[in-house]
């Protein structure tokens, strides 16, 4: 199984609607590893590690986010694997 790392910006009404924690409980449902955390400029940012299919998915859920978010765009690009060995909320 090939796996890869990917970076997500999230941007719109994401912070204090239970993103992180929503994203946290996706992303061990998929299986996948990385982190999750809010940055100061308003948007979520996102490290993503795994199979193609898990991350296909992943997005996917990403550019709708949990019931009360509002994603108005979503930026991935890839990264170099840093081998996560769990999905981490970072504060």
């Amino acid at each position: 199984m090939n796996r890869k790392h990917i970076n997500i910006f999230i941007e719109g009404k994401v912070q204090g609607v239970w993103f992180r924690a929503s994203t946290r409980r996706k992303a061990l449902e998929l299986g996948i590893k990385g982190l999750v955390k809010n940055l100061p400029d308003g948007r979520v940012y996102v490290e993503a590690e795994g199979t193609d299919e898990q991350l296909n998915s992943f997005t996917s859920w990403c550019k709708q986010g949990p019931e009360l978010a509002r994603v108005d765009s979503i930026e991935i690009s890839e990264g170099p694997l840093k081998n996560f060995h769990d999905f981490d909320i970072v504060r």
